[in-house]
């Protein structure tokens, strides 16, 4: 017998629980749906929220060849199978879970198919697709993100359950509290379907759901993200602030509660290997190359040793000293070039590979640095307009006071170090 998840499974858009903005009246992927024509796509969101439903969804309303994969049990071999089988068929649908896990080879097996419109590729993944598919892959492709579900949508989901399920009609259930069933589920609902199963088997035909009968039922406390229900970014941003705001308790007991609700090993170190440079940078330049080690580190081992390799970057982070001066900096950069627009090179920076180019001024009169004492010559380096901005200012820091003494000595008073 299938489980609940999949017996109830929705087969139209408006049985879907949640992701209006996706599916609701008027949405761009209803619009599609409706309008007969999808994009190649890939569903970005939290587990249980929807990805294989919607694309479930989209076969059964097209009325298309669907195929379905998963990245983890499917290599090039299988993808290539499917393409050719396609071949033969017209507007298929290939589907493929947790698209995250094919490396660079097989997500490429996918790129002439896609091209040439032989499948539509609907990809689904719990990380962010700009780091985990190829860019050309991914530039194929429409990006949907689906939102975790929030409280009322899971309680929601349980009692459609218990009133259109097959199984559970023929039971007198009476749905009291669902406080623990969605904070052990942690908002997946597929987890959270499963788990009433359970709960309605263990307690036979008359079943008054409490969160004490269900925390008895699932006999051991389940590891969460959150006892209360926050979502899981909720846990990361805890885990976040408390690095850069230099509590390394607080920092290693967020991180335990991730590694032990299941969060990927690439999640964590790539949020730390962000905050090195973000939250950290010149103040301690270490603190990104520590991360960086941790990242590839991790990534050679997995769990459970990770969990040391982790523990040991998180501590370093959250105890080394802060510094965003080069965040202010690049976003100061930024607010520039959207202001001023597409400023000229000064002539004397400009690359000259070619004789017309020297004949037009460029490059003339530039000072080689090193021709120089102290490697360093008083020229102009921003375009005229915003000379003597001041975009990097150093932090109030050991490391970045050297780095502001430094520059004062080279610049002056020109960038009022």
């Amino acid at each position: 017998m299938a489980p609940l998840a999949e017996r109830i499974r929705p087969t139209t858009l408006d049985e879907l629980v949640g992701q209006q903005h996706l599916t609701g009246k008027g949405s761009i992927l209803r619009t599609a749906i409706e309008h007969g024509k999808i994009p190649s796509m890939m569903l970005w969101g939290p587990p249980g929220t929807g990805k294989t439903t919607i694309a479930n969804i989209i076969a059964n309303t097209l009325k298309l060849p669907f195929f379905q994969l998963s990245a983890i049990s499917s290599g090039v071999k299988e993808v290539r199978e499917v393409i050719e089988e396609a071949k033969t068929k017209t507007g298929c649908i290939l589907f493929i879970d947790e698209i995250h896990r094919f490396n660079k080879g097989q997500q490429d097996a996918l790129l002439g198919a896609v091209e040439k419109g032989i499948i539509t590729l609907i990809g689904a993944t719990t990380e962010n697709p700009s780091f985990e598919v190829n860019s050309a892959l991914l530039s194929r492709c429409q990006v949907y993100v689906l939102k975790p579900l929030n409280e009322k949508d899971l309680v929601q989901l349980l009692h459609h359950a218990i009133r259109k399920d097959e199984i559970l009609q023929k039971k007198s259930i009476e749905l009291k509290e669902a406080e623990a069933l969605i904070n052990i589920s942690g908002g997946d609902a597929r987890k959270l379907l499963n788990l009433l199963e359970l709960v309605v088997d263990a307690e036979g035909d008359n079943v008054t759901i409490t969160d004490d009968v269900v925390m008895d039922v699932a006999q051991r406390r389940i590891a969460l993200y959150d006892k209360k229900g926050e979502q899981h970014y909720d846990i990361i941003s805890a885990f976040i602030k408390s690095m850069r705001g230099s509590d390394p308790n607080a920092a290693v007991y967020w991180l335990a509660r991730m590694i032990e609700g299941g969060e990927d090993v690439k999640f964590i170190a790539r949020r730390m290997l962000i905050l090195a440079s973000e939250d950290i940078g010149n103040a301690n330049p270490t603190a990104l190359v520590i991360a960086n080690a941790t990242f590839e580190a991790v990534n050679k081992i997995g769990y459970p040793e990770s969990s040391l390799i982790l523990s040991q970057c998180v501590i370093y982070l959250a105890s080394s000293p802060k510094s965003n001066s080069t965040t202010t900096a690049i976003g100061a950069a930024s607010s520039a070039v959207k202001d001023h627009g597409d400023l000229s090179v000064p002539l004397h920076i400009r690359n000259a590979p070619t004789r017309l180019m020297k004949n037009l001024g460029y490059g003339k009169d530039y000072q080689y640095s090193h021709s120089y004492e102290g490697n360093f010559s008083d020229q102009e380096y921003l375009p005229k307009e915003i000379s003597g901005t001041k975009f990097y200012d150093p932090g109030k820091n050991a490391r970045e006071e050297e780095l502001r003494k430094f520059l004062k000595n080279l610049w002056k008073d020109k960038y009022n170090y």
